[in-house]
């Protein structure tokens, strides 16, 4: 078994009831989601995230929340060439800058990527994806779709779960894209959360 696939198994536990319960509607221009400019700016960036929010701040840091098998969720196994939700390799991280939560970040890998399609995905830690992905010549990304996520999508039940909504907060706006290596897709989504408007522009 490949180092890709050699990490304990375990499924997330907010994966097997919320799967069913909502999709988010993505769309392929952000006129589609009504961002106001600042987020909207943000959104269309086609540059690195890591890269922006590092020189946004004084402090930028990676925290991953987990990386394990998990069941992909309903509105994303088509995006990486799946028939149905199977398991995937899953990672999602908060981005944070001078240590308030900015961006979300989620992270799914089918299970038949192997380590010479992604050698460096299994042991990155706390480490920044986007700083790998942004600096490998043989990553190719897709087009970015965007989305508001209501309530009771499950990327804002886990936000939700770790106290990340503000109480008046129904909607959060993200983003997503395709990378592709060596034949094998990887889905990167990102949620924006409120504290990103307070960097400085």
């Amino acid at each position: 078994m490949s180092a890709l696939l050699s990490m304990p198994v375990e499924l997330h536990k907010l994966n097997t009831s919320s799967n069913r319960i909502a999709c988010a509607q993505w769309h392929r221009h952000i006129n589609a989601v009504n961002a106001d400019a600042r987020l909207a700016d943000y959104l269309i960036d086609s540059g690195s995230l890591t890269t922006r929010l590092t020189q946004a701040c004084a402090q930028f840091r990676v925290q991953r929340l987990h990386q394990l098998r998990a069941l992909c969720l309903q509105d994303e196994f088509q995006a990486v060439k799946l028939a149905r939700p199977l398991q995937v390799m899953e990672r999602d991280v908060l981005l944070r800058c001078d240590e308030a939560p900015v961006v979300y970040a989620h992270t799914v890998l089918p299970l038949a990527a192997n380590a010479s399609q992604w050698p460096l995905f299994a042991s990155l830690g706390n480490r920044s994806l986007g700083s790998t992905l942004f600096n490998d010549p043989l990553v190719k990304r897709g087009a970015l779709c965007f989305a508001r996520l209501g309530v009771r999508h499950p990327l804002m039940r886990r936000i939700a779960a770790l106290g990340l909504l503000d109480a008046d907060e129904k909607t959060l706006f993200a983003r997503r894209s395709v990378f592709e290596r060596k034949g094998s897709r990887l889905l990167v989504t990102e949620v924006f959360l409120s504290a990103i408007l307070r960097l400085p522009n």
